[in-house]
């Protein structure tokens, strides 16, 4: 399948659409999934997510498990000098979802053809991974509900690490993420006469310094945490004190219990800041929080039995350390018990990072683990 899965793949490439825009990559991926032969495919669920239906040899079966793969690129210009380089400008897949959406289709075309299992898959291909939510997007759409799972599996590639390896670990393995935008509203005034202003750029910098303290002094020192200001806009000349400044970044954390010390913290900071520099200081949390990505433990111990028994000893390590990315496969794994999975990209660029390209080599791994995965998950007898 090798050469098929990289023509699917370098096409998704070249095609990238953002979050909530993915209408040629969930077309395309709905018209292949209508010609592998699959009982069940709709459309539009959280926009412009996809779920494809297989039943096994005996029809659907007592027990249904969730496949799920992301669809949408970032809105950055690409920089790789591959073939199959972005025809979009300002888009590109960098963090390979075009690999992802790959794989998963590569594994349901092979599924439909052997049927080697007993029981339902539901193959899920979701939006906006990339900040916008897409899976809590789908599950709001009745996900769960139209496509009852009992357990639900994810997959990432990871650069660095050998193409077609795989690492997994138990518990929590990626960060929340909550993103927050802050702003400072002063009074303008001429840089020649600060004292009849009130200056926003000020206030704004004693922020950035201020919110540092909240994971070295309130945070327990054994909770990993992240606070990082990420933007920080203002003014737009040499001899005018600005009006207003704006601050964005984002908080990351493994614990709903942390996230919420953060954002209250947060909240005090940025009060007392405000009366200390007679400035309106607020702050816009984004709509949707990500949750820590957190893995079930019976799941995962049967995932690395599959894996193992897929591939061998020699390309499966459990033991990975979490990471302080995030993912919206959290949204899924807190409804259903689930897995979240890292395949090797090989030596490439890092994700996000505008010379990144999905290794094709690590694609047929990526088939043969879901495969083998539901034929172990659902066996046959």
């Amino acid at each position: 399948m090798a050469p098929e899965l990289a023509e699917w793949r370098q096409d998704f490439h070249r095609h990238p659409e953002l979050g909530y825009h993915e209408e040629r990559t969930a077309a395309r991926v709905a018209s292949l999934l209508r010609d592998f032969g699959l009982d069940h495919v709709e459309t539009g669920i959280g926009v412009t997510g996809v779920v494809g239906v297989l039943h096994g040899r005996g029809g659907p079966g007592t027990e249904a498990i969730m496949l799920r793969a992301d669809m949408d690129a970032l809105p950055m210009h690409e920089a790789s000098g591959v073939a199959h380089e972005s025809l979009e400008p300002g888009k590109m897949h960098a963090c390979g979802h075009d690999g992802h959406t790959t794989m998963l289709l590569g594994a349901a075309k092979h599924l439909a053809s052997t049927r080697n299992f007993a029981g339902t898959v539901y193959f899920c291909f979701q939006p906006a991974e990339e900040g916008g939510a897409g899976a809590k997007a789908m599950l709001d759409d009745g996900l769960l509900q139209r496509f009852p799972a009992s357990r639900v599996f994810g997959m990432h590639n990871w650069p660095g690490m050998a193409a077609g390896h795989f690492v997994l670990q138990d518990g929590p393995v990626l960060a929340s993420a909550d993103e927050f935008t802050i702003t400072v509203k002063g009074k303008g005034g001429h840089a020649a006469k600060p004292h009849l202003a009130r200056d926003p750029i000020v206030a704004g910098a004693a922020l950035v310094s201020a919110l540092q303290s909240i994971v070295s002094r309130v945070v327990d020192p054994l909770e990993p945490a992240v606070v990082s200001i990420t933007q920080f806009h203002a003014g737009s000349t040499h001899n005018v004190i600005p009006e207003s400044a704006l601050l964005m970044g984002t908080t990351r954390t493994f614990s709903d219990k942390v996230q919420a010390v953060i954002q209250a913290e947060m909240d005090r900071i940025c009060a007392e800041i405000g009366r200390s520099f007679a400035v309106e200081i607020e702050i816009d949390r984004g709509p949707t929080p990500y949750p820590a990505t957190v893995n079930d433990r019976a799941v995962t111990d049967f995932t690395e039995a599959a894996l193992r028994d897929i591939f061998g000893d020699a390309r499966v390590v459990r033991g990975h350390p979490p990471t302080m990315g995030s993912e919206d496969f959290a949204f899924l794994s807190r409804e259903v018990p689930g897995c979240f999975v890292l395949i090797g990209n090989g030596d490439s660029a890092p994700l996000h990072h505008p010379a990144y390209d999905f290794s094709d080599e690590a694609a047929p791994a990526g088939v043969a683990f879901w495969s083998g995965l539901v034929e172990r998950a659902l066996p046959a007898g």
